[in-house]
């Protein structure tokens, strides 16, 4: 298989099979360190400890709480080291991979060290809140192990109704393809009081235990949340990234707490060769959810979503008695997902380090949050902004 038939197979993700041999033997179980022992933590931690070929060897939070939590949801982590230093836990000689799941901000710090420490990692998305930290992290990415994985928590491109749509696509199902739209509809009732916090702590320090409802601590929503739909779309545009974005958003509701600047917006982006993306993204929503992406062709269209895959095209009843006849009779197949699509790749992740298959999503990874950090300058400046115009900005 040559090198670009193989890298369009996966997706764009870069792969190699290194000739050195690896230190695990064939019933050996990778030992894994937890940095942020914070919720999302506490569940991909969880999830890790579920392959038989891995076992937990490490946790570490800064924060006391965080850590007996971790010691509670994390089967195994009460009886392994708990360390308030995240240099202690990746010089521990028993910790093979690492799982960052620390604030958005402190990715590009934490990814740097887990790189000079020559770990597998698997960090959680987006790579950074801003560009000085998407920049940071491709700086340290120069100095990797290049036997090492590097794997990041946009999940969708280990699911295998993700993969088995990209396939359709890249094979020609659904014709040519040049819009994709991604939908991130979801949330809760809108936040009527700021909560009680962590009043006994300074201001700082409470903001970065709730630092999700921050801009310069997770990025905001754009990049935070709606990165996985960003990513999706970049993938499926053969990995590359957008030459330009205009957007629109705003707060539907009051911000009772934090610094968010629109809790719903949409942004177009333009590719090259002609594609472009839509993301529709609105918050509070109650309990209505409509988290998918659409793939427009000249033959048909691609929905995927973490439950689900739909093929729609031509059949025989396409065609209707009258322009008022809605019924949408076009879906040729829909394939359920039987699993957690995180489980898909955290699987993959101790798999492929066990099978030496060598993959590293830094690069995508970084260009997709830099696409998110790029829709939301241009919602913020609302006018169209170009990429390089945004690598050369401080957003």
């Amino acid at each position: 298989m040559s090198e670009i038939t193989r890298r369009n197979a996966l997706g764009g993700i870069m792969i190699t099979s290194p000739a050195v041999a690896f230190g695990y033997q064939a019933n050996s179980k990778i030992g894994f360190g937890v940095i942020g022992t914070g919720g999302r933590g506490q569940y991909v931690g969880e999830l890790m400890t579920r392959d038989p070929n891995s076992k937990v060897t490490a946790i570490c939070d800064k924060y006391p709480d965080r850590i007996d939590a971790g010691k509670t949801k994390i089967p195994g982590a009460d009886k392994v080291p708990a360390y308030k230093d995240y240099h202690e836990l990746l010089n521990d000689k028993n910790v093979d991979a690492v799982l960052i799941a620390t604030p958005v901000f402190l990715h590009p710090e934490h990814y740097e060290a887990a790189i000079l420490a020559k770990k597998h990692i698997y960090c959680e998305k987006p790579a950074g809140a801003d560009v000085a930290g998407c920049k940071r992290m491709l700086k340290a990415w120069e100095k990797r192990d290049k036997t090492k994985r590097i794997q990041f928590g946009f999940q969708q491109r280990f699911s295998a109704q993700y993969l088995k749509s990209r396939s359709y696509l890249t094979s020609g199902k659904i014709g040519e393809m040049r819009l994709m739209k991604t939908y991130w509809i979801l949330g809760y009732l809108p936040p009527t009081s700021a909560g009680t916090g962590y009043p006994d702590l300074p201001q700082e320090e409470q903001q970065i235990r709730r630092w999700g409802s921050w801009m310069k601590y997770s990025g905001g929503p754009i990049v935070e949340q709606d990165c996985h739909g960003i990513d999706t779309i970049n993938w499926f545009a053969e990995d590359r990234h957008p030459l330009t974005a205009v957007g629109r958003g705003g707060v539907r509701y009051p911000i009772p707490y934090g610094d968010w600047t629109t809790d719903h917006h949409d942004i177009i982006y333009h590719y090259p060769d002609g594609y472009e993306g839509w993301l529709i993204s609105i918050k509070h929503t109650a309990g209505y959810r409509d988290v998918k992406e659409q793939f427009y062709g000249s033959k048909g269209m691609l929905e995927t979503s973490r439950r689900y895959m739909k093929l729609h095209g031509m059949t025989p009843n396409v065609r209707f008695k009258s322009a008022d006849d809605l019924r949408d009779t076009s879906l040729m197949e829909r394939e359920e997902s039987i699993s957690d699509i995180t489980l898909e790749a955290t699987t993959a992740f101790f798999n492929g380090i066990l099978k030496g298959e060598i993959i590293d999503m830094t690069q995508t990874s970084v260009n997709s949050t830099l696409t998110a950090i790029l829709g939301r300058m241009a919602v913020q400046t609302k006018r169209e902004v170009s990429w390089d115009e945004m690598l050369k900005s401080n957003a």
